[in-house]
């Protein structure tokens, strides 16, 4: 059978829209795509599992529909399209077009008119139809022959709503039914207001009795329950007049015309044009591989580029397919080459190397880069390394596998790099710093980071180099993965690839970086974003690095044994949940575990279950079962063990690097747009600290000898110490001056007693309010949290605002300040862009408004604590001392101090975090020490 879908369009952009909304996507031009991409997705992930042969996308008009005409208050309340959403929309009908897919629309009708119209007729036709939307009121149109489609979300399959199916959620006996439940229940999306009082229950009852509306408001007095039967003889018109609004309109001028429908290949021009825009590489890439492996081509060759070194054409392609090992496989390159002249000199002559070290040792500026072996900085081996001192031109030097003649080449260069009147320009320098640091080279002078130039300029984007070039320079480079394979077994060693191709590559990363310095370095100063760059994270840079290398050690043994006891104890709870249980199940399972807890045990009525019909079992549903039934706590302390065993116990010891027997993460100083570091392979960032269990795991982080203890240094109060000094107000910083406990001090000022007659709840539910506030909680937050009445939580917020009501001034001046300059500021003048903060839709507006009351204070600590490590770091240096610096972890520094040092480490460390950002309170640090880190913590 031919099947047909008909998609919503205008619902599943939105679903795309909001579903991304807390980590949204922007190109580097400052477009959110995040419903393009999302929208994008649900498309091609259609066409691909689901073969369709026939599709179209319906849209709404801007033209006036009969409901409006009929009732004036029709769809009302919706609140204006979000600005990103409404610049998405032309992007997205590009992209379907580009798909070769028809747009349907009328004027004067509804999309879900639309595709009610041809849903029925293709089904006379002969069509399996399917209509993709969220959209509930689609129910009435369900048949032998058309189904809702309702799109894959969070990880789960897409769901096929039948007639059963639809019966069954709407507790009806045919699928027509739906718009008498719409039409009694009424609809807040759509503001049709049904029988006001009657909810989904009553409107149940009501048509189980009498089948249809009609037969209801013919036979009220039939209506045995009072109430019901006065609530609807009351809502007789408003009924009827909701019947017409919640009815899919099935005479819509416009005609089933199969070949129209039918789907065909995507216009690639058009499609390759568009991606590229939007900047979807990771998208483009699938599409276009799906593309050639559905046609049976093969892959394309790249583009030539022309290479000054020889003065010869370069065929990228087929050289390195030439050289590449058996069976080994490129995917269809998608690079555009902008044809820019420019000189790239293999420097293979000792004539050529002395020429560039003369160039190099004028230049009072020079980019440079260093290509390698391996990401991992500690078995990377350089291969080569590339220098630009002007656009459109670079030189690349090759290095010989002999270990032996690569430090003596590089020796060669170490007065240029350690010149200190030369400003050195990197890309990510953080890592270049580490490769030359392992040929004894120390980089001296000032340096630029155009990753983190880039960074400062825009927090909320990305910061690669190929995606940089592309739309600042608008040139697309040549990518690793064109010139040595895709990731994976196939793919080729730097080193077996012809050095001439090597030479292009990194010279053009030289010339490009250089090429972005210039750009970045005035918009910096036009910005205000110099002073941050130059006294925060250039800084950092080679701190970070010198923590990087140092790593920290692990007790691997204690893990082993802390992981045995862990699986002793996984076994006794689980035999503890069968037992409560009375049989024997997979616990792992979500459905089994489903069944159990509320079909066996039913320790519920009312069990929330998920899009494809399970029982939900997610950590928070089950938090609040608690206390229904011994088995859920079981069952959180099992999952709990589960996840600390496999995430960290098991899996930390992989990770210890064999050379020096220490685990070396690697900190991200360009992710979090408010300026925190964070922490990959491993998370040292998120190693759990709140639970005594999760504790223990830091008992096997310790000194790298016996001569070593761990110093743990951890800023005390420091966002609600930030957050009374900027907002300045009185009653907080009080608190903070006289030393009393600030969670207690509020307490007592929002319950209205004294500080000693604060209880632990009362303490504990000031402490929600005083981190809540920094995050613009709502009195619906503070209550989920609390686990009271929304009332009360409400109460208590406004008692806060009254007792300091220069927070409240804070918030209030952040949010207008921001909405006048569209961003927000740190102490130090580092800045977030609130991009959505005059948006006409309050969940976008509300979403932005928070976090230009919380970045402020975010990032004037991710400051501090980064001002003090760069402090610390060179008094290390400068002291000649033994002790190291090895951790970072939220408001928290380690260090790994030689014991003679330790008193010197203890003043210097405290002092240097207490006046790294002077504060109008004072500023408290924790400083203890151990022979393990729990300890020192």
């Amino acid at each position: 059978m031919k099947k047909l879908f008909l998609l919503d369009g205008m619902a599943l952009v939105y679903r795309a829209f909001f579903a991304m909304q807390r980590n949204p996507r922007f190109t580097s031009k400052g477009l959110n795509t995040s419903a393009i991409l999302g929208f994008a997705n649900t498309l091609y992930d259609l066409i691909k599992n689901e073969n369709p042969t026939h599709l179209g996308v319906a849209f709404d008009t801007h033209a006036p529909t009969a409901r409006h005409e009929e009732f004036s208050e029709y769809k009302a309340n919706r609140e204006k399209m979000p600005e990103d959403l409404s610049a998405s929309i032309p992007y997205i009908k590009r992209l379907i077009r580009a798909f070769d897919i028809p747009i349907l629309e009328v004027d004067g009708y509804e999309a879900d008119d639309v595709i009610g119209t041809l849903a029925k007729e293709a089904e006379e036709s002969g069509y399996q139809v399917y209509m993709v939307t969220p959209d509930k009121d689609f129910g009435q149109l369900v048949s032998e022959n058309i189904r809702i489609y309702k799109p894959a979300k969070n990880g789960e399959k897409a769901e096929i709503l039948g007639v059963a199916e639809v019966c069954e959620k709407f507790g009806i006996d045919n699928p027509i039914q739906v718009i008498d439940v719409l039409a009694i229940c009424g609809d807040s999306a759509d503001n049709f207001p049904g029988i006001k009082g009657v909810g989904p229950k009553g409107a149940r009852d009501l048509l189980r009795q009498f089948g249809t509306l009609d037969n209801v408001l013919k036979n009220t007095l039939e209506i045995k329950n009072e109430k019901l039967r006065e609530k609807v003889e009351q809502g007789r018109e408003s009924a009827i007049q909701s019947k017409m609004l919640a009815t899919i309109i099935l005479d819509v001028p416009i005609e089933f015309h199969e070949e129209n429908l039918h789907l065909g290949e995507p216009k690639k021009d058009e499609l390759k044009e568009l991606l590229d825009e939007l900047e979807f590489r990771t998208f483009a890439k699938r599409v276009f591989t799906d593309l050639s492996l559905k046609a049976g081509e093969l892959p394309q060759k790249a583009e030539t580029s022309k290479s000054q070194s020889n003065n010869t054409q370069v065929d990228l392609f087929s050289q390195v397919q030439e050289n590449a090992a058996p069976g080994f496989d490129f995917s269809e390159n998608l690079r555009t080459v902008k044809n820019t002249e420019h000189q790239y000199i293999l420097v293979d002559t000792e004539e050529k190397l002395t020429g560039l070290l003369q160039v190099l040792a004028k230049a009072p500026l020079f980019c440079f880069d260093t290509e390698t072996t391996d990401l991992d900085v500690l078995n990377a081996e350089i291969v080569g390394f590339s220098f630009a001192v002007k656009p459109h031109e670079a030189y690349y030097i090759p290095v010989s596998e002999n270990q032996a003649e690569a430090q003596q080449l590089l020796s060669r260069f170490r007065e240029v790099f350690e010149n200190e009147k030369s400003e050195k320009v990197a890309q990510n320098l953080k890592y270049d710093l580490a490769i030359l640091k392992k040929y004894g080279i120390e980089v001296k002078g000032k340096t630029f980071d155009t990753m983190l130039a880039h960074y400062l300029l825009q927090p909320d984007m990305r910061h690669n180099m190929d995606l940089l070039s592309e739309s600042y320079l608008g040139y697309r480079p040549i990518s690793y993965d064109e010139l040595v394979g895709k990731k994976g077994k196939q793919q080729l060693p730097i080193r077996n690839v012809p050095v001439e191709l090597v030479a292009e590559y990194a010279a053009e990363d030289a010339d490009i970086t250089l090429q972005l310095q210039q750009t970045f370095a005035p918009k910096l100063v036009e910005m205000g974003a110099r002073p941050v760059f130059e006294t925060i994270e250039m800084p950092l840079v080679p701190v970070l690095a010198g923590m990087e290398n140092e790593g920290i050690r692990l007790d691997t043994q204690a893990l082993a044994d802390f992981s045995d006891g862990l699986g002793k104890e996984i076994i006794q709870i689980q035999d503890q949940i069968w037992e409560q249980a009375g049989t024997h199940f997979n616990i792992n399972s979500p459905q089994q575990l489903g069944k159990i807890l509320f079909e066996h045990l039913k320790i519920s009525d009312t069990a929330k279950k998920t899009a494809t019909k399970q029982y939900s079992t997610a950590e928070d549903v089950l938090t609040k079962l608690a206390h229904k039934h011994p088995i859920v706590q079981l069952i959180l302390d099992y999952r709990s063990l589960v996840k600390l065993k496999s995430t960290y116990v098991d899996a930390l010891p992989a990770l210890v690097n064999k050379q020096t027997g220490h685990v070396h993460t690697s900190y991200n100083q360009a992710v979090a747009a408010t300026g925190r570091l964070s922490s990959n392979n491993p998370n040292l960032q998120n190693i759990p600290i709140r639970t005594e269990k999760g504790r223990e795991i830091r008992k096997a982080f310790v000194p790298r000898s016996e001569e070593f203890t761990l110093l743990a240094a951890d800023y005390s109060q420091i966002e609600l110490r930030i957050i009374a000094s900027v907002s300045g107000d009185e009653g907080m910083m009080n608190a903070f001056t006289s030393g009393m406990d600030i969670h207690t001090a509020t307490a007592a000022n929002i319950f209205g007693i004294a500080p000693e007659e604060v209880t632990k709840d009362q303490r504990r539910h000031a402490k929600s309010v005083n981190f809540g506030i920094i995050y613009g909680i709502s009195a619906f937050g503070l209550g989920e949290q609390l686990g009271i009445a929304r009332k009360e939580a409400q109460e208590m917020i406004d008692q806060y605002f009254l007792k300091f009501p220069k927070i409240k001034q804070y918030m209030e001046t952040t949010i207008a300040s921001a909405r006048q300059k569209g961003y927000v500021e740190t102490i130090k003048g580092r800045r977030r862009y609130i991009n959505d903060i005059n948006s006409a839709n309050s969940m976008v507006r509300g979403f932005a408004e928070r976090n230009a009351i919380n970045a402020p204070i975010q990032g004037s600590a991710a400051d501090m604590i980064k001002l003090a490590m760069i402090d610390i770091h060179n008094d290390i240096l400068d002291k000649n001392l033994k002790s190291r610096m090895i951790l970072q972890v939220h408001d928290e520094l380690v260090f790994d101090v030689y014991k003679p040092e330790l008193e010197t480490v203890k003043t210097l460390v405290k002092n240097r975090m207490m006046n790294a950002l002077p504060l109008q309170v004072p500023v408290e640090v924790d400083v203890n020490t151990g022979s393990n880190w729990l300890e020192a913590h």
